[in-house]
């Protein structure tokens, strides 16, 4: 299969195809998270402005997307799920990909700094340097905790839709990055019990794969815990309200009660993972809720 990515490609590429290097499923909840921090930051955006600050966001999401498929072509070629992308399945030329992920990183921040500020900007930057450098070149081919300290990429939308309203970054833009940087672990590593042998062919050291699959249990409850303090901490410090707190209580009770059961199976047929898929998928919809009770009870307390 790795001989796909070295076969000719018909150029120019399908539009789709550099669309699909952007991962629009994945950009979703990337888009979500950094609206609402725009959404819960005080102060006020023009409606025009606001939209360009969340565009710019998911392509510089994209952006990040596009990067790592590009570095990691012969790696995606290897697993079954990602095979059919468009570098491995010979869509594409590489360096087509490459030049069209540093365009829209380019791109993505100038218009950043442009249209808002240029600490969104900056951040936004990071952010994808972070994911490219840190995560995909660096942490994802070395170690098994890959995830934990890459999972900090994906944290920064919301503080980057905070900074784009306010210029600054205060205490609840932080606190929903460390909510989503501990949240991180269970949710990939849920993925990756059941997709474990996808990792293995490819030979990325993801935790079931270089420490088994009794470890990664232990490991999703515990980062289980630590994200529940987390998700409890913006209430707490009064950052928001009831309407927060009542949410983040009521999904993180549902999420424990989930990854416990996780924790406590040694089902190693990823055909007969249910309880695990059913994590990852709650996973998803639950920082949907909660960052969206962020969103209600600022505007409920403004």
């Amino acid at each position: 299969m790795t001989t796909a990515i070295l076969s000719p490609v018909s150029l120019p590429a399908d539009w789709r195809d550099f669309v699909a290097l952007t991962k629009p499923r994945v950009m979703t909840l990337v888009v979500f998270t950094g609206l609402c921090g725009l959404l819960a930051a005080p102060g006020h955006i023009h409606p025009v402005l606001a939209f360009t600050a969340i565009l710019c966001i998911a392509l510089g999401a994209g952006a990040a997307a596009a990067l790592n498929q590009w570095w990691e072509a012969d790696l995606d070629a290897k697993m079954k799920r990602t095979a059919s992308r468009p570098l491995p399945a010979g869509r594409m030329d590489r360096q087509a990909a490459l030049h069209f992920g540093v365009g829209l990183s380019f791109f993505s921040v100038i218009l950043m700094g442009m249209a808002t500020n240029w600490l969104a900007a900056g951040v936004l930057a990071v952010s994808i340097l972070f994911y490219v450098f840190v995560y995909t070149i660096w942490l994802k081919p070395r170690t098994a905790q890959n995830i934990v300290i890459g999972g900090a990429a994906g944290a920064f939308p919301p503080v980057i839709g905070w900074a784009a309203v306010t210029g600054d970054v205060s205490a609840l833009p932080v606190a929903l990055f460390m909510l989503i940087f501990f949240w991180t672990p269970p949710h990939f590593w849920a993925l990756a019990l059941f997709v474990k042998t996808d990792y293995a062919a490819a030979g990325i050291p993801m935790l079931p794969v270089v420490s088994g699959e009794v470890a990664t249990r232990r490991h999703i409850w515990a980062y289980t815990a630590i994200m529940a303090v987390a998700a409890l901490a913006p209430v707490l410090l009064r950052l928001t309200g009831l309407i927060y707190g009542v949410t983040a209580l009521v999904g993180t009770l549902i999420f424990a009660a989930l990854a416990f059961q996780v924790y406590r199976r040694r089902e190693s047929d990823p055909a007969r993972m249910a309880p695990e898929k059913r994590l990852f998928k709650f996973t998803i919809l639950y920082l949907f809720l909660l960052f969206g009770a962020v969103v209600v009870d600022r505007w409920l307390l403004a």
